[in-house]
C-alpha cells in the first residue's frame, strides 16, 4: 500500500509539473483551452479535421489563441485580418518555419521548405534564380508544359473511354513537368526510373502525415550535395502533388457540375477552339474559366492549416507577447471560407470571382498558395500547369461520371495536412 501511495504521489507531482511548464515561462500567450499535463490539448481536436476543431475554438477564444500539442504551445491565428496581420504584415517576424520532426530528421534543416535562417534564404533566393534560369515565367517552360498536356491527352486516351482512376496519370503530368526543368528531360509513364521516382515522392508524402515534435535547427550555411538534393526533393513534393492533388479534386467537382463545365467548354470553343493547343495568352481572354479554376482551389483547401511557421523573435502580437521560436499555425481556411468575402463558401460557386459584368475579379483573400515570405516557390508554375492540363483535357475529352453525378460526394477522405479527395471513377469520352 506505501509504494502505490508513493507511484501515485509522484505521478501527481509529474503531472502538476508538467502543467507548470506548460503556464509558465516567457511571454504572455493568448488564452485557449485548458490543456492536459504532458498531452496538451490533443484529446480536444479531432486530429482528422484539425482545421474544423480550430475554426470551433476560435469562435470561443477568438483570432488568436494557444493550443498546446504536447507540451509546446502554439499560437492559432483565425481569419483573414490577423492572417494578413502575420504573414504579410510582419512577414519577417512570422518568417520562421514551424517545428515538423520527422521531416527534420530527415532533410536535417536542408532544402527550401523546411529550413530557417541563412539556410532558407540563401537556398530560397538561389532557387528562385536558378528556375529563373532554366525558363521559369519564360515561354520556354510554357512549351514545356503544353508538351506534358499532349502527353497526358494521349495517356488518356488508352483509357478507352472506360471506367478510371485518375490518380496516377494526373500525379505524373506535373511530375514529369518538374523532370523536364531539372534533368531537361521528360519520361514515359511507364519508364521504371520514373515509376521509382513517384513511389520516393508518395513515401515522402506519407512522411508529411506524422505528428509535430520537438525541433532541431542548422544554422550553418553550406551549398552542399546534400542542401542541394532536398531542395530538388522540395521542388518535386511540392510540384507534383499539390498540383496533382488540385487537378483530381478538379475534375471531381466538374463531373458534379455540369452546367460549369458546359460553360467553360463554351468559352474554350469562343477563344482557342477544338485543333488549337491552348496558351497562357489566352487565359486573360476566359474569365469564366479563370475563376472556375480559383474557385476549385479556393473550395478544395488544399493545405487548411499551411505548413506551420514560427517567429523569429519575441514579438508583441495583438497585446500578446510571443516568444521566440514559438510555432505559429495560420488558418486559410478561415480566408478561404470566409463568408463576407465568398458569400455561401460552403458552395461551389465560380461566381465568387466574376464580378456583376463577368470578368474576373481579384480577391486578397485568395491565399492558396499561403501568402507572406513563404509562399509558394512554385505558384507561377503551378497556375500555369492547371490552366493548361484542364483546358486541354476539356478541349478533347467529355466527362462521364459512372454514377449521377447528383449523388458524386466531393467531402475529403482526409482533412489534415492537405486536403484528400474521396475515391472516384471517371470516364474520358474522345471527342
Amino acid at each position: 500500500m506505501d509504494l502505490a501511495v508513493a507511484l501515485v504521489l509522484c505521478l501527481c507531482c509529474l503531472l502538476l509539473l508538467s502543467l507548470w511548464k506548460q503556464r509558465s515561462g516567457k511571454g504572455k500567450l493568448s488564452p485557449g483551452p485548458t490543456p492536459l499535463p504532458i498531452l496538451g490539448n490533443i484529446l480536444q481536436l479531432d486530429v482528422k479535421d484539425i482545421s474544423k476543431s480550430v475554426s470551433s475554438l476560435s469562435k470561443v477564444y477568438g483570432p488568436v489563441f494557444t493550443l498546446y500539442f504536447g507540451m509546446k504551445p502554439t499560437v492559432v491565428l483565425h481569419g483573414y485580418e490577423v492572417v494578413k496581420e502575420a504573414l504579410i504584415d510582419l512577414g519577417e517576424e512570422f518568417s520562421r518555419r514551424g517545428s515538423y520532426p520527422v521531416i527534420q530528421r530527415a532533410t536535417k534543416g536542408y532544402g527550401i521548405i523546411f529550413s530557417n535562417g541563412k539556410i532558407w534564404k540563401e537556398t530560397r533566393r538561389f532557387s528562385l534564380m536558378t528556375l529563373r534560369n532554366f525558363g521559369m515565367g519564360k515561354r520556354s517552360i510554357e512549351d514545356r508544359v503544353q508538351e506534358e498536356a499532349r502527353c497526358l491527352v494521349e495517356e488518356l486516351r488508352k483509357t478507352n473511354g472506360l471506367p478510371c482512376d485518375p490518380t496516377f496519370i494526373l500525379s505524373c503530368a506535373p511530375c514529369n513537368v518538374i523532370c523536364s526543368i531539372i534533368f531537361r528531360n521528360r519520361f514515359a509513364y511507364k519508364d521504371q526510373i520514373f515509376l521509382d521516382l513517384m513511389e520516393r515522392l508518395n513515401e515522402n508524402i506519407r512522411l508529411l502525415g506524422s505528428p509535430w515534435l520537438q525541433e532541431k535547427h542548422n544554422q550553418e550555411l553550406e551549398y552542399t550535395v546534400e542542401n542541394l538534393a532536398n531542395t530538388v526533393l522540395d521542388l518535386f513534393v511540392a510540384g507534383t502533388e499539390t498540383t496533382s492533388t488540385t487537378l483530381r479534386y478538379g475534375l471531381l467537382l466538374l463531373l458534379k457540375h455540369p452546367e460549369v463545365t458546359a460553360k467553360v467548354l463554351k468559352e474554350i470553343d469562343h477563344v482557342i477552339g477544338r485543333h488549337r493547343s491552348p496558351c497562357m495568352q489566352n487565359k486573360s481572354h476566359m474569365p469564366y474559366t479563370d475563376a472556375v479554376i480559383h474557385e476549385i482551389q479556393r473550395y478544395i483547401d488544399l493545405v487548411p492549416t499551411n505548413l506551420p511557421h514560427a517567429v523569429t523573435r519575441d514579438i508583441k502580437f495583438r497585446n500578446y507577447l510571443i516568444p521566440k521560436g514559438t510555432d505559429i499555425l495560420t488558418s486559410l481556411t478561415s480566408v478561404l471560407h470566409d463568408d463576407k468575402e465568398f458569400p455561401n463558401p460552403e458552395v461551389f460557386d465560380p461566381g465568387h470571382f466574376l464580378d456583376e459584368s463577368g470578368n474576373f475579379r481579384k480577391s486578397d483573400y485568395f491565399m492558396a498558395f499561403s501568402t507572406g515570405k513563404r509562399i509558394c516557390v512554385g505558384e507561377g508554375l503551378a497556375r500555369m500547369e492547371l490552366f493548361l492540363f484542364l483546358t486541354t483535357i476539356l478541349q478533347k475529352f467529355t466527362l462521364k461520371s459512372v454514377v449521377d453525378p447528383k449523388d458524386l460526394d466531393t467531402t475529403p477522405v482526409v482533412n489534415g495536412l492537405l486536403s484528400v479527395p474521396p475515391f472516384y471513377q471517371l470516364c474520358f469520352i474522345p471527342m
